[in-house]
């Protein structure tokens, strides 16, 4: 397989938040009452929120373009391209590393508010105390350390959109304060009580089965049946393979420029490998294994080291059982075994 290079897209810009405050757009954040020390200190807070929302946007990521031409693929850009001209709530769902965040911005893209924020949250990465304050902000004195108010990202997504990544992880009381925002389209900050409009559109994305979650009483179903407007399914890498061809062309494109590399083409038994493996971690971990063997790699010819990617386990009707569990082929690296006996929890419930 010959390599050529990917075009690259235009990143999109976010709208500078000190401007929204400057018409008047933020929805009432500084106003006439507000005494000239403090609005210079909300200014210069919404310039760094700016700065920092800037960062988020134009970062530099290896899912910044959606490669593949696979039915399953197609499917969910007609789908993505359907919706992005509306105002619905959009729930992704897929297993982890499939791209899910990637799907989202693709909406916004294509959607009336590409020109505002796109602003991103990883709701299984902040701690549970500290959640509501990240979402919906905070006044000052609201707690021990709120030293001065502060935007959450609903605020700081005004007029844009919110990405809820991992929502299935969020606390209870916090999906409740949620599920009010998608209702009624406002929210108080955290220690306030002055209702704030929300003029945001709602992208939701996670990993779990949001219908167990509900059985088990982790997860709300009004808050669900608020989500699930309208549900995209990203489908595994495995259920895709027609899109690994051109997948691995596109990373080594593009580790290769990094590393000051050229590849003429990809060794062939190493595209026979790549493309039979089950990849339980999805693109990112193909994404792994490109990077590492461009790394490694010392002649023209892209090669990998099969001993990086695990083995499928014997199809045993105890495996097989186990599998359909996991949702994913089980595997074993070569020389180590795994633990199956772990998995049979799973495979019981």
């Amino acid at each position: 397989m010959k390599i050529a290079t990917q075009p690259k897209e235009k990143k999109e810009e976010a709208r500078p938040l000190a401007s929204l405050a400057e018409s008047g757009v933020s929805g009432g954040l500084v106003n006439c009452c507000v005494h000239d020390s403090e609005r210079e200190l909300l200014r210069e807070q919404l310039d760094k929120e700016n700065l920092a929302l800037r960062g988020e946007v134009d970062r530099v990521s290896m899912f910044e373009e959606i490669v593949g031409t696979s039915p399953a693929l197609q499917a969910v850009l007609s789908r993505a391209i359907k919706v992005a001209a509306t105002d619905s709530t959009v729930l992704i769902t897929g297993e982890t590393g499939t791209g899910k965040e990637l799907v989202a911005r693709a909406i916004h893209r294509r959607s009336d508010r590409v020109s505002r924020p796109f602003v991103g949250v990883n709701c299984a990465a902040i701690p549970r105390d500290l959640i509501a304050s990240e979402l919906f902000g905070h006044e000052k004195g609201a707690f021990t350390g709120a030293t001065q108010q502060r935007l959450g990202r609903f605020e700081l997504a005004n007029g844009g959109t919110i990405f809820l990544d991992e929502v299935g992880e969020l606390p209870v009381e916090t999906q409740i304060a949620l599920l009010r925002v998608s209702q009624e389209h406002e929210f108080e900050r955290v220690g306030g009580s002055r209702r704030i409009r929300a003029d945001v559109r709602v992208i939701a994305a996670t990993n779990r089965d949001l219908q167990v979650a509900i059985s088990t009483g982790s997860f709300r179903s009004d808050l669900f049946y608020r989500l699930n407007v309208f549900p995209i399914e990203i489908p595994a890498l495995r259920e895709r393979r027609e899109d690994i061809s051109l997948l691995v062309e596109y990373f080594i494109d593009c580790y290769a420029r990094k590393a000051g590399k050229h590849f003429k083409n990809v060794e062939k038994r190493t595209l026979q490998v790549l493309q039979s493996y089950p990849w339980p971690g999805n693109i990112r971990e193909l994404q792994n294994v490109v990077e590492r063997s461009v790394i490694l790699c010392e002649s023209d010819i892209f090669s990998i080291d099969e001993s990086w990617l695990p083995l499928p386990l014997p199809a045993t009707e105890s495996n097989r059982r186990i599998e359909a569990a996991a949702g994913y082929p089980l595997t074993r690296s070569v020389g180590h075994h795994i633990d199956a006996a772990s998995m049979k929890d799973v495979a019981m419930a």
